[in-house]
């Protein structure tokens, strides 16, 4: 690739990741707002039944995942070879798939995900009917987002992240007025609002499908087109991310249900409000990552893969620093943020949000190593290795649960065994195509360490020496803010990405 090309590349990302940004802006405000809300509507009881039940389907998701992945990553390395019947055949394949998963994936949550609830879930009598039908609203969501999957797929992979953002917009403004008709509903407000998330679902579904028919030449489906060849590679690749993703299925709904069986739906209400503030921050680094992933795959895609591995390095740390820049207010003043945001505030639900937001961080390092792993193709091995170590979040849960350990214990369990599968990655990596290990271990592992330790100094000790107050929190949200700033400049940025931001901000200046 050469340079005007990867100048051009360059541009897109920025340009995506500027649009991906204020899609999250707008998203994350009133997503934040109307889960207050919704809490407030429904109550802590109400709240804690919806987000377990709804995470009895969420558990068959893993199996729609594992083919989301393959579809992503089969859709964008053809758009990478600019081969446009492949484009086609691919499309219709994967829908075709996505339909016969959804039968499958209806048929086994109405069975199994009933049976569980009326046998085995903690939740109160006389709100059974109300869980049941709950369970059978988000089973027919969760088929209708699994049908939207190609073309969802199909406009990342084509980096129209505008159409993105403005699709999420109205997607989080909808469910704003949901949160408003609930409290207007004279109805039962459990049920009224498992329905209404359900009509949000259709609608986006229809806008998807009509925006790919009339912009995108591949995405106008044809039920004849199936390829053997395709399927069978798609389910061979997805097979693998199955098998990877049950540990991602454990370690979230399978550890909600180890909550509501020990603890109850009240806890399963606080971890729900902390879930809520770790999606928000997450789409932060979700926005950078959505923007540079397609180019991580259609570097490799063209054998391109010095590019490939500068845009890993810097999706590592750029990744990490957006988001540790909203860490260390959240965790200092964990309890403040709470008392603002919400009414009324669950008991656990302070340690939570500090425990989730740093076990969430030593994930999420390892996100551009995994894209750079997917666009492979080659995942057989790395999936068997990080299920087995992934999987072990469940049972060592389960097993400080029965020896009596804070509900909280299992986000450390989390973090340290997460953190432990980005050597996997790396070691994968250099298996795979001589990746730079002792290069990305000392100059981004070692380097965003020292930052993460320094970012802490200045707001720690503002927070240490002041009593918790509005002030207080002012102080450390600003100073947090800055000293970040500060030190992921100095010290997270090598030579080239201090000037290179440098340029930026003079440019800036000047038109101002």
């Amino acid at each position: 690739m050469n340079i005007n090309t990867q100048q051009a590349n360059n541009k897109r990302i920025a340009k995506n990741t500027l649009l991906l940004y204020f899609r999250m802006i707008i998203t994350m405000i009133v997503t934040l707002f109307t889960s207050r809300i919704v809490l407030d509507a429904l109550g802590e009881t109400n709240y804690g039944i919806y987000n377990v039940v709804g995470g009895v389907v969420t558990m068959f998701s893993v199996l729609s995942s594992s083919l989301s992945g393959a579809i992503s990553r089969f859709i964008t390395y053809e758009l990478g070879k600019k081969n446009l019947e492949n484009l086609k055949l691919i499309f219709s394949t994967s829908v075709n798939i996505q339909i016969i998963m959804s039968i499958i994936i209806f048929l086994l949550c109405e069975v199994i995900g009933g049976w569980f609830l009326n046998e085995k879930m903690n939740i109160p009598s006389e709100r059974m009917e109300a869980a049941n039908f709950i369970l059978h609203c988000s089973i027919i969501t969760f088929v209708i987002n699994l049908i939207s999957v190609p073309y969802n797929a199909t406009i990342i992979a084509h980096e129209r992240m505008n159409v993105f953002a403005y699709i999420s917009i109205l997607e989080v403004s909808l469910k704003l007025l949901v949160a408003y008709l609930i409290y207007l509903s004279p109805f039962d407000k459990l049920k009224i609002y498992a329905l209404l998330i359900l009509s949000i679902s259709a609608i986006l579904r229809f806008i998807y499908s009509f925006y790919c028919k009339h912009h995108f030449e591949e995405a106008n489906y044809n039920c004849k087109l199936f390829d053997k060849r395709v399927f069978k590679e798609m389910f061979s690749f997805a097979g693998w991310n199955l098998f990877g993703n049950t540990a991602y299925m454990l370690n979230t709904q399978g550890i909600n249900m180890l909550i509501n069986i020990f603890f109850g739906v009240t806890t399963n209400a606080a971890r729900a409000i902390v879930v809520q503030v770790d999606t928000a921050i997450q789409q932060f680094v979700n926005n950078f990552m959505t923007a540079i992933n397609p180019q991580i795959t259609k570097s490799y895609a063209i054998g391109d893969y010095e590019y490939m591995y500068k845009l890993v390095c810097r999706g590592t740390k750029f990744s990490f620093f957006i988001m540790y820049i909203f860490v260390v207010p959240i965790v200092l003043e964990a309890e403040t943020i709470l008392k603002i945001w919400l009414n009324q505030v669950p008991a656990d639900t302070t340690i939570f949000m500090r425990l989730v937001v740093i076990s969430s961080l030593a994930s999420l390092i390892g996100n551009s190593l995994y894209c750079a792993i997917q666009s492979t193709g080659h995942i057989k091995r790395y999936q068997v290795i990080v299920t087995l170590v992934g999987c072990l979040v469940f049972p060592l849960t389960w097993i400080a649960y029965k020896l009596g350990a804070p509900a909280y214990s299992t986000y450390i369990i989390y973090a340290i065994l997460y953190f432990s599968l980005n050597f996997i990655r790396l070691s994968t990596l250099k298996r795979l195509m001589n990746f730079k290990v002792e290069y990305f271990i000392y100059n981004i592992f070692a380097k965003i360490g020292i930052c993460a330790i320094v970012c802490f100094i200045m707001p720690g000790m503002i927070a240490y020496c002041m009593p918790p107050s509005i002030t207080r929190f002012l102080l450390v949200c600003f100073s947090s803010i800055l000293w970040s700033v500060g030190c992921i400049y100095f010290i997270g940025f090598d030579k080239v990405e201090r000037d290179y931001f440098t340029i930026k901000i003079k440019n800036i200046l000047k038109r101002i």
